[in-house]
């Protein structure tokens, strides 16, 4: 291959990986790094995009973990191309195992016939030599709940069928021995949520310690059903259809685990906590939102209950616990999120979550008090 060839160790961490970097592309441990600029001779060249025809090639923002692409050729269906990255893109040094990525074609499989048409992309090819794979393309003309949610724009509906995926995949994985053995290693998991969020946050707020540890041991031995642990509205895509209906489409799982559905539960919650401090003004539609996804998840997991680890009132004390903890990793944690830029909002959001943590509450609408009223 043409090009001038250069030799680097360390560059990417301690670990002493070897990056080999050639004009226009980059091989780290036989790895090769696709961007903008390669992406297109890489299609070719493995025979994935006919030769001579025009492409469309965007790099996808919103996340930190991943290299993501949409490409769209004249000819053809447009798709996505997601290749994961060692080292994640935050200010402070976060890294995860790469392997992360077939985790996340593995959930995608499991939980695709679970859902709604259309709820989870449909995976096209896998590269395993160089650690990506490609989807269908949602329809372009998708929004992002996040960027809705910040823009002041709350539909009751997205979160009501949210709960009903989310129910849908824990009720669909209950006690599943096969899932459990597939999803037994939660390495990533710790990397990517225990780590840079619980014990993070652990090590700034040692007087939170104790419930922390507590906290992260309960969940540790609380293994019922498989664990999206990135849903959030970052990795919702909504798309309202020429018919009138409302499509909603998830991304993001290479933190899937077999574990405690609650850290789902308040991971989620805890983004729209944060967005009622964000938006003083909205903070009541933000509660209201998130009662009306409590109230819809509990409905449809109710056959479960008989499981102490589903029964109502243990569910909502560790789901209460799993809010506070992700929240106050939100804006202490090694990924503080990008829209609490003042001082103020993030220490209401650390008064809210020290009152939670200290005083052990175990009610939601206790917390939702503090977020309205603090």
């Amino acid at each position: 291959m043409p090009g001038t060839f250069t030799l680097g160790c360390g560059s990417l961490r301690a670990s002493g990986r070897c990056l080999i970097s050639v004009t226009g592309l980059e091989i780290v441990d036989g790895m090769r790094l696709v961007d903008v600029n390669n992406l297109e001779e890489y299609l070719r060249s493995t025979g994935r995009i006919a030769p001579g025809v025009p492409n469309r090639i965007e790099l996808l923002g919103g996340g930190v973990s991943n290299a993501v692409f949409r490409v769209e050729p004249e000819k053809g269906d447009p798709f996505v191309i997601k290749q994961a990255r060692e080292r994640l893109r935050t200010e402070a040094p976060w890294f995860s195992q790469i392997e992360r990525i077939w985790r996340e074609t593995a959930v995608m499989s499991t939980i695709r016939p679970l859902l709604p048409t259309g709820a989870i992309p449909r995976i096209l090819f896998e590269d395993r030599e160089n650690y990506l794979f490609a989807m269908e393309a949602v329809d372009p003309r998708h929004v992002v709940w996040k960027q809705e949610l910040l823009a002041g724009r709350l539909r009751t509906e997205v979160a009501v069928h949210l709960a009903e995926y989310l129910a849908a995949i824990h009720r669909g994985t209950h006690g599943d021995s096969r899932c459990e053995q597939d999803y037994a290693d939660r390495e990533v998991f710790v990397e990517l949520r225990v780590d840079p969020f619980y014990r993070h946050i652990a090590r700034v707020h040692p007087e939170l310690r104790p419930a922390i540890e507590t906290l992260i041991e309960e969940m540790w031995r609380t293994r019922v059903c498989l664990v999206h642990a990135d849903f959030s509205p970052k990795n919702v895509l909504l798309v309202d259809t020429v018919q009138g209906s409302l499509q909603i489409t998830l991304v993001d799982f290479e933190t899937g685990h077999f574990g405690d559905p609650a850290f789902d539960l308040g991971f989620f919650l805890s983004h729209l906590v944060l967005k009622a401090v964000h938006s003083q003004s909205d903070a009541e539609q933000f509660v209201h939102l998130a009662e009306s996804f409590w109230k819809k998840y509990q409905a449809q997991v109710n056959a479960l209950s008989a499981d102490p680890a589903f029964a109502a009132a243990a569910l909502e004390r560790r789901t209460v616990a799993n809010l506070a903890g992700c929240a106050l990793a939100r804006v202490d944690g090694t990924s503080p999120v990008d829209y609490l830029p003042r001082n103020e909002q993030r220490e209401r959001v650390r008064r809210i979550c020290r009152r939670v943590l200290v005083e052990g509450i175990q009610r939601l609408a206790s917390v939702y008090s503090l977020v309205t009223s603090i």
